[in-house]
């Protein structure tokens, strides 16, 4: 049976960290990154790096990075070669969960954390990062339709698999939430999570149906959709990461897995309490605070008004007290 660990170590928890107190055993701890793709997404991997130059900053961890550039062949040798360098070696992607299978169990005093996806009985040393992307998907699509003139809202995603369709579900109830009547056109499949020129013909695809919204779940191909948005004058939603900056005009909202201080309170905890909960998933819902919503800051244009993100925290609030239970593919 799966042991799932619940999130008890918030936000909150991370901002009050004692830099100072890190321990001696860990002083100089050498993390390494290993990313399924590339650098470069402005939301999933490049959220896992800013997490690991922030531990950087705060507790003197040698950092590494390697981008595997979408070739299987490197899945396993990546994490090899990090596992020999390195103390802890953190896993970003569902790609590497064949090598995690092979590699964790043969090397024992590496600490290997993998973010994504959930791995039971492989190690104690192996630590899973699954995140509820349903749950904010529900609230990305509850607006959506609110500001959709059509009534009409597509999403677009990067592969037809269980985590993308995650968000797909979550993001259609939400939007049927809000309007019954609306319609959700059937996701678009891109197949490449590197290709923006593939995301925009996606997108513009989705609009040509009458979509207004388009929510975009397909790493650096996504960003595609946020050139085809301003082209046809529609909107979009970001993922991952906030992604608003990157186009405030067309960008109404971005549903946000705050991977980068997931990955930063596991690593902190480590170095200052010895801390691993290792054989375990840990399961990063809404009550956590590390899936929700980001919308920029006060310089940028805001589509979505006060009153829009009054209803919304309302139904987070809803989601997180089990009064909507929000639909998933895990």
């Amino acid at each position: 049976m799966k042991k799932i660990v619940s999130v008890l170590l918030c936000l909150v928890m991370v901002l009050t960290l004692c830099v100072s107190c890190a321990s001696a055993e860990t002083a100089g701890l050498k993390v390494a990154l290993c990313v399924a793709e590339t650098l470069g997404d402005l939301g999933f991997y490049d959220s896992a790096n800013e997490g690991l130059k922030r531990l950087e900053a705060d507790y003197g961890v040698v950092g590494s990075v390697v981008e595997c550039k979408s070739d299987a062949s490197m899945y396993q040798v990546a994490l090899v070669e990090a596992a020999e360098t390195s103390d802890v070696v953190v896993a970003v992607g569902w790609q590497f969960w064949d090598g995690l299978c092979a590699v964790a169990p043969e090397m024992p005093e590496t600490k290997f954390i993998f973010v994504d996806n959930g791995l039971d009985g492989v190690g104690d040393n192996l630590l899973s990062i699954v995140y509820a992307e349903n749950q904010g998907s529900f609230l990305a699509g509850y607006i959506a339709m609110k500001l959709s003139a059509n009534n009409t809202v597509g999403v677009i995603g990067g592969e037809n698999s269980d985590t993308i369709n995650n968000f797909v579900v979550g993001y259609k109830q939400g939007a049927l939430y809000a309007n019954p009547e609306g319609k959700v056109l059937d996701p678009i499949y891109t197949d490449d999570y590197e290709a923006p020129d593939k995301g925009k013909e996606a997108a513009l695809s989705l609009y040509s149906q009458g979509a207004d919204v388009v929510y975009q779940v397909a790493g650096k191909t996504g960003l595609g959709v946020f050139e085809a948005a301003q082209e046809q004058g529609k909107y979009a939603i970001g993922v991952d990461s906030d992604q608003k900056y990157v186009n405030p005009d067309v960008i109404i909202t971005s549903m946000m897995k705050k991977v980068g201080d997931s990955v930063y309170t596991v690593i902190a905890d480590y170095i200052q309490n010895g801390n691993f909960a290792g054989g375990t998933i840990w399961e990063a819902d809404m009550s956590t605070g590390l899936v929700g919503l980001g919308f920029g800051d006060d310089t940028m244009p805001q589509q979505v008004s006060d009153e829009l993100k009054a209803e919304v925290e309302a139904l987070a609030q809803k989601i997180i007290a089990g009064e909507i239970v929000v639909e998933s593919t895990r």
